[in-house]
């Protein structure tokens, strides 16, 4: 398995939350490896000694907070399975991106806070493989199998209602409020109503959603591997 840089190394480990203090507050093209060492005590060589590139330690920030969240669902899941149900871990995915600011970033397309890298390939391979809008369509299958969403709508177009459905939900929750903006106490209630009303009601017997729980477990797993394996691609073999 992948060993993240700062499990061995503390000053890595400074580096990492230097990086994310310093991105958070000013957006990445305000922020130089020279300031990101400086806040983390380390000369500016030393940096470079983990990551060959600002790029690749901002991408390896994005990717641990998209890591974190695949450990945080993988407990969830593992202590309860019933919290597999769609109108459960929907409005959680959701929160999930809210909780983790990289997450919401770039599923945002948040320029401002992460100019370029928008468009670098890596973000949009970290979107395609634990986005919060991506894992539906990976797990809407293991739903549709195990009598948790409907089957008489094609799965195509289920699964881009479902996508539409998750995007708006985070842009409405990451927009300022002005104006008349509509307001609600409890979002993820609401959510939950409407993942249930595009899904349909759930049919599923207990041992489906054990089987459910089972199969989005491997999803998640197998997804976090692949997500330690991008980072492995941002940090250099000299420790």
């Amino acid at each position: 398995m992948t060993a993240l840089a700062e499990h061995d190394s503390g000053t890595a480990a400074r580096i990492l939350a230097a990086a994310r203090e310093l991105v958070l507050k000013r957006g990445v093209k305000g922020v130089t490896i020279a300031e990101i060492a400086q806040r983390a005590h380390v000369g500016k060589g030393t940096a470079y000694l983990y990551w060959g590139t600002k790029e690749d330690l901002v991408l390896g920030l994005f990717a641990r907070d998209f890591l974190a969240g695949a450990d945080e669902e993988i407990d969830v899941l593992t202590a309860d399975p019933e919290l597999s149900r769609p109108h459960l871990l929907c409005p959680r995915l959701v929160r999930f991106a809210l909780d983790h600011p990289f997450v919401g970033a770039l599923q945002a397309g948040d320029a401002d806070l992460l100019g370029a890298l928008t468009q670098h390939p890596r973000s949009a391979e970290l979107l395609d493989t634990l986005g919060p809008a991506a894992l539906m369509e990976t797990v809407l299958p293991v739903w549709r199998r195990h009598r948790l969403a409907r089957t008489d709508w094609p799965f195509d177009e289920q699964a881009y209602a479902l996508h539409a459905l998750i995007t708006g939900f985070l842009a409405v929750a990451n927009r300022p409020q002005t104006g008349r903006a509509i307001t609600v106490d409890a979002p993820d209630k609401v959510m939950a109503t409407a993942v249930t009303a595009l899904l349909g009601p759930e049919e599923a017997e207990p041992a489906d959603v054990q089987a459910a729980a089972a199969e989005g477990l491997q999803v998640l797993r197998r997804r976090r591997e692949a997500v330690l394996a991008l980072i492995a691609t941002t940090e250099e073999t000299k420790k």
